[in-house]
């Protein structure tokens, strides 16, 4: 079902010339010419047509691709940038006032995606500027790689490769090569790129509705920059496979879109369609470039990830490959003072990976042996596995409902987060020292230090560490259960401490605190230890459910209104108590099964 659109905007008419004012207050190096709405010409401030003595470069097409084609204007690229309305190509009278407003007797090239209007208006300017006396050159850029040749008079579309296209045309120009010069070398980098994009979503345009032609689960393949329905649609995929699939598409010997075999040296460009997230897009890079050079043999001379010709707000990403050499470097690696050009590695790297440090050489426990797993469990290190097992699986059973809770109350990830912790103690457990029982805490630690994130991660490895101090203190083979109570009362004030929380803070302290003075009143009235451990898991649940009526005052949850809040117990109190009463039942199954 199709819905109204969300936009940040004022009149949809007004979206391309206003989108024009923000950029040239942005970026006080360009201008606009005065002839809105129907001349949109973003050009460079520092050149004049009276004045310039290097070939100009001039790009355009239709809006909504932002940053290009206008962000790409500065000097070392592009000259001036004609902008059409949305998904429009621009008029032959606003081409041909960005030709005359830039072009001084070196000529200008004129850099042309291949899309009909945009042939057509563009190659109309260009007579008419010739007639006029201005030297102009032209170059159409078709890199799309999603359809199948011939496509008849229309050929192949024009795409994200187009920008890699303006910066060597624009390095050219800057090192004062003449026009025909700057357009050969601007042909054979056209000639030399493949494209192809995949996405998730379509793109909604200003003051329209938004399509439902893709549904859910669903991913287009092959889809052009204007929304138009691509060469396919598949089920959704993980990105390694859609990776392959459009590195093969591109790279086909079968239908030889690039010039690009085996032992070849290439430029990779990951390009964000508008709603993709940098980590996405980094996250293709990554799986791109081992493919690249495993799968295919080529050498990757330079990366570029980012969002470079965008389609609106579509989800998904393009990837253009184009086949290098030294002068294509050379006009990549160049400066230039355009906005949206990323700054780009020479390629000469480090590894992408070095060894993570280690840790100096491991300690003894107190009867002198390595850490380590014991080859036989005495009576409390076969308690504390039984409690350790139990607490973690009770964790990762309560991921889903965690990660439920947290998408009302934070930001969803408290199951995820808890769950990672817990299933690397279980993996961890069998060589934790585990009748030394504060260097087991210790290690717990280490464990939930290394993989759990966020504010849970530091909180619980604060929490083991100041265990661990309190624990170290007693003999190897006598933690007392007054011991355990005061290393929980230390690891509580610790969390405090560092924290910033306390009692009615709607945290995991409204679990623990209860717990702890719980297990403290029971110790110290004579009660049967594990008696007092059950009760005291009693107070840390009863606490956690409790918190459905605090307001939140630490963590996400402090910026989210209190009716919401109301629905649901704190995420994090529900994890502890989980795993605390889980801890306490096992301890007294395992003391009644020996008993």
């Amino acid at each position: 079902m199709a819905f109204q659109g969300k936009k940040l905007i004022n009149n949809p008419d007004n979206v391309v010339t206003e989108f024009i004012e923000g950029l040239v207050e942005t970026y006080p190096g360009l201008q606009y010419l005065d002839g809105f709405p129907k001349v949109k010409v973003v050009l460079r401030a520092d050149v004049s047509s009276a004045t310039y003595d290097k070939v100009a470069i001039i790009s355009g097409g239709g809006s909504g691709h932002e940053p290009a084609h206008a962000g790409f204007v500065g000097e070392g690229m592009l000259t001036a940038a004609i902008c059409g309305d949305v998904f429009a190509s621009p008029p032959v009278d606003s081409i041909l006032a960005g030709i005359r407003a830039v072009t001084g007797p070196m000529g200008c090239l004129l850099i042309v995606k291949n899309y009909t209007g945009d042939r057509l208006n563009f190659g109309l300017a260009a007579e008419q500027a010739k007639s006029e006396g201005y030297k102009v050159e032209t170059v159409i850029v078709g890199d799309d790689c999603a359809l199948p040749p011939p496509r008849g008079i229309t050929g192949r579309r024009g795409l994200a490769g187009t920008i890699l296209v303006h910066k060597v045309a624009g390095a050219a120009a800057a090192a004062g090569l003449s026009l025909l010069d700057v357009a050969t070398e601007a042909k054979h980098a056209a000639e030399m790129i493949g494209t192809m994009g995949v996405a998730l979503s379509v793109c909604t345009l200003p003051g329209q509705v938004t399509s439902d032609r893709l549904g859910p689960g669903k991913m287009e393949l092959g889809l052009g920059i204007h929304g138009e329905p691509g060469a396919a649609v598949a089920d959704l995929q993980p990105v390694d496979v859609i990776v392959s699939h459009v590195l093969k598409q591109i790279l086909s010997p079968e239908t030889n879109y690039v010039p690009i075999t085996r032992g070849n040296r290439v430029v990779l460009m990951v390009n964000g369609l508008g709603a993709t997230p940098v980590m996405e897009l980094m996250i293709a890079s990554g799986k791109a470039v081992p493919k690249l050079q495993l799968e295919h043999g080529l050498a990757v001379d330079r990366v570029y990830s980012g969002s470079f010709m965008t389609s609106l707000d579509m989800a998904g990403f393009s990837i253009t490959i184009m086949k290098s050499d030294q002068t294509v470097l050379q006009r990549l690696d160049a400066a230039t003072k355009a906005p949206s050009w990323p700054i780009g590695a020479d390629g000469c790297h480090l590894p992408s990976k070095i060894p993570v440090p280690l840790p100096p050489p491991a300690l003894a426990t107190k009867n002198g042996e390595t850490l380590g797993g014991p080859v036989q469990l005495n009576q409390q290190g076969i308690i504390l596995e039984a409690a350790i097992e139990a607490a973690a699986k009770a964790v990762i059973n309560l991921k889903d409902t965690l990660n439920e809770w947290d998408s009302k109350v934070g930001d969803g990830d408290c199951g995820s987060t808890m769950f990672r912790g817990a299933t690397t103690i279980i993996e961890d457990l069998k060589c934790y020292p585990l009748n030394d029982a504060a260097e087991t805490v210790n290690e717990i630690g280490s464990s939930i230090r290394r993989v759990m994130g966020g504010t849970s991660g530091i909180i619980y490895t604060i929490f083991c560490k100041a265990a661990y101090t309190t624990l170290k203190s007693s003999n190897l083979d006598n933690i007392t259960p007054q011991k355990w109570a005061e290393a929980l009362e230390a690891s509580i004030a610790a969390i405090s401490k560092y924290g910033g929380a306390t009692a009615g803070y709607r945290t995991l302290l409204d679990a623990l605190i209860p717990a702890s003075e719980v297990l403290r009143k029971k110790l110290d009235t004579g009660e049967n230890p594990i008696t007092a451990f059950i009760h005291s898991s009693e107070a840390a649940l009863a606490g956690a459910e409790a918190t459905k009526n605090m307001q939140a005052q630490a963590g996400r949850s402090s910026y989210v209104f209190g009716e919401i809040l109301a629905a649901v117990p704190d995420p994090g109190a529900m994890a502890a108590a989980a795993w605390y009463r889980a801890a306490a039942v096992a301890v007294m199954e395992r003391c009644q099964a020996a008993s």
